[in-house]
């Protein structure tokens, strides 16, 4: 479509028209995601959710995933930040270094071992232990959220719980000198995390990166130089 004057393209937002039994909610959601360029990024570059953007500018900015890391992606379906880690740490299906865990079905990867199971179950260490040769975690990542209520303190609540078992977990398969990367939302009740982290972690910060929406509360915590990991 041709625009009129100069030589620069207008981007022409899309417009959804209104179903009748479609939520106001679900409305905005749709519209957004058609105007979103991530999403059609993602979609021209071949991966599975805009979320990969995330990873790739918090890592271009950290650099985390090092060649020959070890990385563990909990929550990881439909793929999308195991894509970027198997690509960045050079893992291979003959020598995987990416391991991820959802209880949600999740299609193969090249180079990540994928395992259906919820990190929440006893068995869940032990199998990543073993899925990565016996050996420790350089890094644990989780871009998880709980299922949402509408209601936003009992959002935020859920979502903090989560990020303190993935904490918690992240203690179990790191090794020292990991690092930990999560998502969270503002709210005001991450004291206890962060507590915790300081104590484990040399160095804990919030990011924002770009590919996260503006208006959205989500922001991630990272957590860098593990003191951990001799418990067994």
């Amino acid at each position: 479509m041709k625009t009129r004057g100069g030589s620069g393209h207008r981007t022409l937002r899309k417009r959804v028209k209104t179903a009748r039994r479609r939520k106001a909610s679900s409305q905005r959601w749709l519209e957004r995601q058609l105007n979103d360029p991530y999403v059609a990024r993602s979609k021209e570059e071949g991966y599975r959710s805009r979320a990969a953007y995330k990873l790739m500018e918090m890592d271009d900015r950290f650099r985390l995933l090092k060649r020959g890391a070890r990385v563990v992606d909990l929550g990881a379906a439909p793929g999308g930040w195991s894509q970027v880690a198997a690509a960045r740490v050079g893992s291979s299906d003959e020598e995987p270094l990416v391991v991820a865990l959802d209880y949600l079905a999740m299609d193969p990867l090249p180079g990540v071992v994928v395992l259906e199971l919820d990190f929440l179950d006893q068995a869940a260490p032990a199998a990543i232990r073993d899925a990565l040769g016996d050996e420790r975690a350089d890094v644990v990542l989780s871009d998880m959220a709980a299922p949402t209520t509408g209601h936003k303190a009992t959002d935020h609540l859920r979502i903090m719980a989560l990020t303190e078992s993935a904490a918690d977990f992240a203690g179990e398969v790191l090794k020292p000198g990991g690092a930990f990367l999560a998502k969270v939302f503002r709210g005001g009740t991450e004291h206890n995390l962060l507590a915790s982290l300081k104590r484990d972690f040399t160095k804990v910060q919030h990011v924002k990166p770009p590919a996260s929406r503006a208006d959205s509360a989500e922001l991630y915590l990272l957590a860098t130089g593990f003191r951990g990991g001799e418990k067994e």
